[in-house]
Order: structure tokens, then C-alpha cells, then sequence
């Protein structure tokens, strides 16, 4: 997806090309370190590459030597794949109303309580500052069609929210909670 052109544009190209675990794993490091991959925990470039395993090694003495792409992201405890993970990112940002759990199962492939678990990551991930407020109204009464012909014609003397009462709420749009670590 780095040259133009070869952007996944449907639901089924995007499939197809984070099918393949190499394109996945190039993906995602030409986005995670577009200067050359560096050590999450000292920062040092001196690394080397364990291609059977798909994951560096960084040269100097120090804990957490070994690293993948995944630390320090949301992905980072997930026993899910790239291929799961970067569909059902596509997948959200792609449509304009979001997307369901039931939407990701069905399409992946994976339990529902799984595809729950990732866009609340995913949603996690993509929020920005300290979120927004979500208001809404609503109008409190029964629906005409539902009423007797006695209590409509008493209750409701015009059109639309004319005899219900208003009500609004708001809150968070998004719940806060705690952040996910950040290796740099």
C-alpha cells in the first residue's frame, strides 16, 4: 500500500493482500519507523532481523532484547495475527457509520467476543485529545399508531413531538481508560 495504486479499495482486496504475512509485517514498519527500524526500549538502530520468527533483536545488553512490530501498539498482548488485526482496522476506517463486531466476525472469520475486543482497541487507538461529547434528544410519549382510538384522541392534538415531552442527554463519547504503554 506504500505506491499509489495498490491500495486495497474493497473489503475483499483488503483480505487478499494482508493475507500474506511479509506485506503485513512491510506495512506496518514502513508506518511504525519510517527511518529504519530502532529498538522500543533504548532507541539503538544497531538490530538485527530474525526472519524465521519475524521479529529484531536488539545488539546492546538489556532487557527486552527481542522485539516484534506489535510492542508498544495496540496490538501488542494480542494473540491475533496481522492479518486479522489490519482488515478490521481497514474495515473502521473505511466506513463512514463504523462497523460492528458481528460485521468483523463474519467477515474475518474470528468469535465475535474477539472482533468486540479489537475495535475497542481500534477505537481506543484512533481517538483523538480527550474525546468529544455525544448529545441526544428524544421525545417521550407513545406513537399514535400504538394508542386506543379513545387515549389518541385525547393525548395527541398535533403533529410530531407537539404533546411528548423533550428529553436530552449527553455524555462521553468515548469511555475513558487507561492508555496503552508507548515504547519509544
Amino acid at each position: 500500500m506504500g505506491t499509489k495504486g495498490t491500495s486495497p479499495r474493497t473489503l475483499s482486496e483488503a483480505i487478499q493482500y494482508f493475507a500474506d504475512p511479509d506485506k503485513c509485517l512491510q506495512y506496518v514498519v514502513e508506518r511504525r519507523w519510517p527511518n529504519g527500524v530502532s529498538c522500543p526500549t533504548c532507541g539503538s538502530k544497531d538490530i538485527r532481523f530474525i526472519s524465521t520468527r519475524r521479529i529484531w533483536e536488539c545488539k546492546r545488553k538489556h532487557t527486552r532484547k527481542q522485539f516484534s512490530v506489535k510492542v508498544g501498539t495496540i496490538l501488542e498482548d494480542s494473540p491475533l495475527g496481522l492479518d486479522k488485526w489490519l482488515p478490521a482496522v481497514w474495515m473502521l476506517a473505511n466506513r463512514k457509520n463504523g462497523v460492528s463486531s458481528y460485521e468483523i466476525h463474519r467477515a474475518l472469520g474470528i468469535t465475535q467476543k474477539t472482533a468486540w475486543f479489537m475495535l475497542h482497541r481500534i477505537r481506543l487507538a484512533l481517538k483523538s485529545g480527550s474525546g468529544g461529547v455525544e448529545v441526544d434528544k428524544s421525545f417521550i410519549g407513545g406513537k399514535a399508531r400504538n394508542m386506543h382510538m379513545s387515549k389518541r384522541s385525547k393525548s395527541i392534538t398535533g403533529p410530531g413531538g407537539k404533546d411528548k415531552t423533550a428529553a436530552i442527554g449527553k455524555g462521553p463519547l468515548a469511555p475513558q481508560r487507561a492508555s496503552v504503554p508507548q515504547y519509544h
